[in-house]
């Protein structure tokens, strides 16, 4: 069953619980930011989760969407003559092939548990589905599965969510950690491999820094190739810094070996009252792996959020990668302190 439209904005939702004054609607543009931040604000706390966002930041992120029109493709739901909850739904593609109809949803709390959550899911799925309709089939993949799955993202403490995802026919396929580190630990400098050098990226660099990031991940697990659109908002963050970043070069070719692309994010440390550096980004192309260089880089970005005075570093690991990186984290002294999973679902 689609969905059907009662006017260009009003929606009937299929699977919607019969609740007075619930209502379903589409997009109404930069006016809806701020019921987004509240949205948004109101959830972190019962799913403890860390957010610090304003109606500014989202317009930032909203100006530059891949595959994905936000007039079409997301739901509000209203009661009480208040937004109470929304979905955004778009598509992406790995290199392998396996093509990714990702979703997610905000609910307020107290509307959770009386089917309005699962009503959104199922709304969020027929939208990919009719999206999906129009892109070609590759067939199967060398295992014999289709390669078109559901996706979408789930913290551990999320629990009416992990439950939802669980009745609806979704599985966990990858988990990731969040990781912290003190700077009242001892931090051990090591020596970069010989003929690196670290120095500025001058801006005329900077896409020669993206594409040295998207080539090095290019063999890891899920790897999604960046659009023009996910340049211009790596751009565009606010978090960007490219003064913090340490990036180390090899100086014979003038190429880049590797970087750690530090930030701060400074609404978060003001919201949770905390001195914070993360250590993200990180990355060692192929022909520098192996020589400690991602270590060195760390400690150095370790020791600078030190000298600045902070007091904690933070990033988050892909639990299963093959390379090492988590055991490479914790002997950098990282220690987990979330859990999070990609979900799945064949289409």
């Amino acid at each position: 069953m689609t969905t059907l439209e009662l006017d260009t904005h009003i929606l009937l939702v299929p699977d919607a619980p019969a609740l007075p004054g619930l209502t379903f609607r589409r997009f109404h543009g930069e006016s809806d930011f701020p019921r987004m931040v509240a949205v948004i604000d109101e959830c972190k706390a019962a799913d403890k989760i860390e957010r610090a966002l304003s109606a500014e930041d989202i317009a930032r992120f909203y100006a530059h969407l891949t595959n994905c029109d936000p007039y079409q493709d997301m739901l509000f739901v209203e009661a009480e003559g208040r937004v109470i909850g929304y979905a955004r739904v778009w598509w992406m593609s790995e290199e392998t092939g396996t093509r990714l109809y990702t979703h997610f949803g905000f609910l307020l709390p107290e509307w959770r548990r009386k089917g309005i959550g699962r009503a959104m899911l199922r709304y969020n799925e027929r939208r990919l589905r009719e999206i999906a309709a129009g892109h070609p089939v590759d067939g199967p993949s060398p295992d014999g599965d289709l390669r078109r799955f559901f996706q979408t993202e789930c913290a551990d403490t999320e629990v009416a969510k992990e439950a939802l995802l669980s009745s609806e026919g979704y599985t966990p396929v990858r988990r990731g950690f969040n990781m912290v580190r003190s700077l009242a630990e001892p931090i051990v400098l090591t020596p970069l491999p010989p003929g690196l050098e670290v120095r500025p990226v001058p801006p005329q660099r900077y896409r020669t820094l993206w594409e040295a990031d998207q080539e090095a991940f290019r063999d890891h697990w899920g790897f999604v190739p960046g659009t023009e659109a996910d340049y211009r908002r790596w751009l565009n963050e606010p978090i960007f810094n490219p003064s913090l970043w340490q990036v180390a070069w090899d100086a014979s070719a003038n190429q880049i070996a590797g970087a750690v692309q530090n930030f701060v994010n400074e609404k978060e440390n003001e919201e949770y009252n905390r001195k914070r550096g993360y250590t993200e980004g990180i990355f060692v192309r192929r022909p520098w792996r192996k020589r400690g260089l991602a270590r060195a880089l760390i400690m150095r970005s370790l020791q600078m959020f030190k000298n600045m005075g902070f007091t904690e570093a933070a990033l988050g690991v892909d639990a299963e990668n093959l390379s090492g990186a988590l055991r490479l984290y914790e002997s950098c002294g990282f220690r987990m302190v979330k859990r999070e999973s990609l979900y799945r679902k064949p289409m």
